[in-house]
């Protein structure tokens, strides 16, 4: 059956330069064996399945696949698939307002022409990690110890674990390897800019299901969220700001971060890629 697709560039700074995400527009009657199938043929950090509302207050409701694993949440799907819900034709139930229905709730997404931002979901684990297992992320890091400053758990969804390093630098040297250590990981680093850089910190996000190579993903809205949160929280950041990931892939990346009252809300340009149908 041929159904609506958009394939969305999040995040980035110009053409292709961000994060791919596909959208399947319209999910019905496919089953999960399916969209796991397509998902890993896609080969991309995630793909979403539109399907119709049934909280109240949702505008559409939405399954997000990392390769064959389901998320409840992911940052850089929530920005593609209500950017492709849009040039679809949707029109939200609030005017400059989408509300996303996914595995963690209601997500309100802000519309600002091609800048989209979502409302930082609340932390799923939080907290410091335990001593025995921040060892093991640092030997996959393959990071000098004594360049952590500090790490926390960021988990709001994809089960992020943070860890802070020194600088930016440090960030981009990184050449991560979990050959020896098994199982799933979900890795974000985060550096400080230089004292006049354009943005304040650079990211980068390491992922791997039970099993396959450890890999990176471009640009990650879940982990800017958490983040954002975390070093807000701490002082350690001021909003509004900007933060850059992608360097290390060749992409270009840039996340807004900014604050008010309802919360923390991570932004970034949205750009329709491929529009036509897929056979699913």
């Amino acid at each position: 059956m041929a159904r609506p697709f958009r394939q969305i560039d999040v995040f980035g700074s110009g053409p292709y330069s961000g994060n791919p995400v596909a959208v399947v527009l319209d999910a019905e009657g496919l089953d999960t064996a399916t969209l796991k199938r397509f998902s890993v043929w896609s080969n991309l950090s995630e793909c979403t399945f539109v399907l119709p509302p049934v909280a109240p207050g949702a505008d559409y409701r939405v399954r997000i696949f990392s390769l064959s694993t389901e998320l409840p949440f992911a940052g850089h799907p929530t920005l593609g698939t209500a950017r492709a819900w849009l040039d679809a034709g949707g029109v939200p139930a609030q005017p400059g307002l989408v509300v996303q229905e996914c595995g963690a709730g209601l997500v309100p997404v802000r519309i600002d022409d091609q800048l989209l931002s979502f409302a930082a979901p609340d932390l799923l684990r939080s907290g410091p990690v335990d001593a025995a297992y921040l060892a093991e992320v640092i030997d996959i890091l393959g990071v000098d110890p004594a360049r952590v400053v500090d790490a926390e758990w960021l988990d709001n969804g994809p089960g992020w674990v943070g860890v802070l390093l020194d600088h930016a630098e440090t960030v981009l040297a990184l050449r991560p390897d979990a050959a020896a250590h098994p199982g799933r990981w979900d890795i974000g680093v985060i550096g400080p800019s230089p004292a006049g850089a354009e943005t304040s910190f650079e990211l980068r996000a390491f992922f791997r299901g039970d099993d396959g190579p450890l890999r990176e993903d471009p640009v990650t809205g879940s982990l800017n969220a958490a983040a954002a949160q975390w070093l807000l929280g701490t002082g350690r950041a001021e909003a509004p700001y900007l933060a850059s990931q992608g360097t290390a892939l060749g992409r270009h990346g840039r996340v807004q971060i900014s604050q008010d009252p309802e919360g923390v809300w991570v932004g970034g340009r949205t750009r329709v890629a491929i529009t036509g149908t897929i056979d699913l």
